[in-house]
Parts: structure tokens; sequence; C-alpha cells
């Protein structure tokens, strides 16, 4: 009867928003215990930082499995064309008492370029790029350096840093903007004094001698490095003959 079908409808409506704010509770319940799990870690981390002011001084060697070094370039206007380097090694010497003290030195191969750019049997882009006389040339110039020689503080954790870039057989200035993410006298997993820190920066290609393409492939590159540094595996041990 009509009467009895829309009673059984009605029912299984019924059925249907019990079921929906059921697994809506569930949903709400693990979002909450989610949240609660995340905020506990970041304020686990928190809790572990150390002021820089507070950590060891000296030499500090980059930790290549948490670190970056991002390029961008312009793609006839219509995007930014992203690589990386994979091969780069880098020794931070740290003043924490005067951080504008401290010393950088990086060396990049440039052979280990990385694009997406897909292989095929007859092509190999990175390998163009990095070998390349109108590109990075490394038979020729088998390293990219960058020296420090200033940092500027411009806020409790951001600064300056300007030092010579050397690419390509010229060395030219660059300042790369960066920021003091945090440091921890024990690191959670590798037990070592560890700092952290993001920086950026741009140069004009053209100024090195690679005008290859321009305008049509951007001269601006821009940069983007993620890093952290550890205490170098000797003073660390050093440090701990000391304290016994």
């Amino acid at each position: 009867m009509p009467g009895h079908q829309q009673v059984a409808m009605t029912d299984e409506r019924k059925s249907d928003i019990i079921v929906g704010r059921q697994n809506m509770r569930k949903f709400l319940l693990t979002t909450t215990l989610i949240a609660g799990l995340g905020a506990s870690v970041t304020s686990a981390h928190a809790q572990d930082m150390t002021p820089y002011a507070d950590m060891p001084a000296g030499v500090y060697n980059i930790d290549q499995t948490h670190a970056q070094i991002i390029w961008q370039v312009s793609h006839l206007g219509l995007s930014d064309y992203t690589a990386r380097f994979s091969e780069f090694d880098a020794q931070l010497t740290f003043d924490p008492k005067n951080p504008e003290n401290s010393k950088l030195e990086a060396t990049i191969d440039p052979t280990s370029i990385k694009t997406h750019h897909p292989k095929s049997e007859d092509t190999d882009f990175d390998k163009e790029l990095a070998q390349g006389e109108g590109w990075f040339n490394a038979g020729a110039y088998p390293d990219i350096k960058y020296v420090s020689n200033s940092i500027t503080k411009t806020g409790e954790h951001t600064g300056t840093m300007s030092g010579d870039l050397t690419f390509l057989g010229v060395t030219k200035p660059l300042t790369l903007d960066v920021e003091f993410n945090g440091a921890m006298e024990e690191q959670t997993f590798s037990k070592k004094p560890t700092l952290g820190f993001s920086a950026k920066g741009s140069l004009n290609r053209s100024e090195w001698g690679m005008d290859k393409y321009v305008p049509n492939i951007g001269d601006e590159v821009k940069i983007m490095i993620e890093a952290e540094f550890a205490k170098a595996a000797n003073e660390v041990s050093q440090e701990n003959e000391d304290a016994q």
C-alpha cells in the first residue's frame, strides 16, 4: 500500500541519518586525535630546541640527507622551470655568541643536476645541461663554489649572508636572505648538535657568462636552499672527552 511504502522509505532515511552521524563522530574524533598528536609533537620539538647562543661553537658539516639546493628559471614566461643539485658539500664555522662572525664555505658538483625532463635513448637532458659548453660546462669547470665574507642580522632569526660565487670561472658577489629555523644541542635522531637554516636569493646567469637562450629562457635564476648542519664528528668526540 502507498502508506506502507512511505513508512518504509522514512525508516530507511532515518537509518542513513544515524549511520551518517556515527561516521561524522568517528571523523571528528579521528581529526581531534590527529590534531592533538600533531600539537604534542610540535610541542615536544619546541621543548627540544636550544637557543643558538647556547649551541657549541666550531665546525658544522652539512647533513646531506636533510638539505636541498633548488633553482628556478623562467621558461618563455609560461612557467618557472625547476631543478636541483643532488651532490654538494658545505661547512659552517659557527660562532654562537657573535653569529655575524660565522663563516660558510660550499661546493656544488654541476654534474649532479636533476630535472624532470624525460630521458630517451638519444637524449639525456641532465647531462646536456651539466656538460654543454653553453650551460654548466662541467668538463672545464667541475665545481661551483660559494664563500661567505659577511653576515648581517636583520631580526632575531633572520639575516643576510654576502659572499663570492665562483661559477664558470667567474667570481662575483652573491647575497642570500637567510632564516634561522632552530637548533638542537642533541638532535633527536643523530644525537649531534644541529643547526637548521633556510635561504633564498637570485642571480642573473649572464653575469657569469651563461647567456644561452636569454631572454626566452630567463636570465634571472631563483635559488632556494634548505639545510641542516651537524657538529663535525671529530669535534663532538673531543668535546665528549673533555667533559669526562
